[in-house]
């Protein structure tokens, strides 16, 4: 498996509406893509930092080749209308996951929960 994180700097005035396009749009087609195994996009929670990180899991670099193309490696994906809603390009690094998952709450439900 290899983690894809595409990271861009969003317009302050625009980020929500950016935000939105990518959960509502872009998102469901990247994982509909063959080899994508999901992801999550993240905004940053700074006063003043508009950063958007978008974090997609891939079965194989073969995958990835096929989503991104043969530069895959250092060349983030966008389309041309998101260079509005961006202070600079995006930018693209890949990783390999070392460590599993750690269960969402490993802890027993409490008796109040119940």
């Amino acid at each position: 498996m290899i983690v894809r994180i595409w990271q861009a700097e969003v317009s302050a005035r625009r980020a929500d509406e950016f935000c939105a396009q990518l959960t509502e749009d872009v998102l469901p087609q990247i994982f509909r893509t063959e080899g994508c195994l999901g992801g999550e996009l993240l905004r940053a929670l700074a006063d003043g930092d508009h950063r958007v990180v978008m974090i997609t899991r891939w079965r194989d670099e073969d995958a990835l080749r096929a989503y991104a193309g043969p530069m895959w490696r250092i060349r983030p994906v966008w389309a041309e209308g998101e260079l509005n809603y961006l202070e600079h390009p995006p930018t693209v690094a890949h990783y390999l996951p070392l460590s599993a998952e750690a269960p969402a709450d490993p802890r027993p439900p409490s008796p109040a929960s119940s």
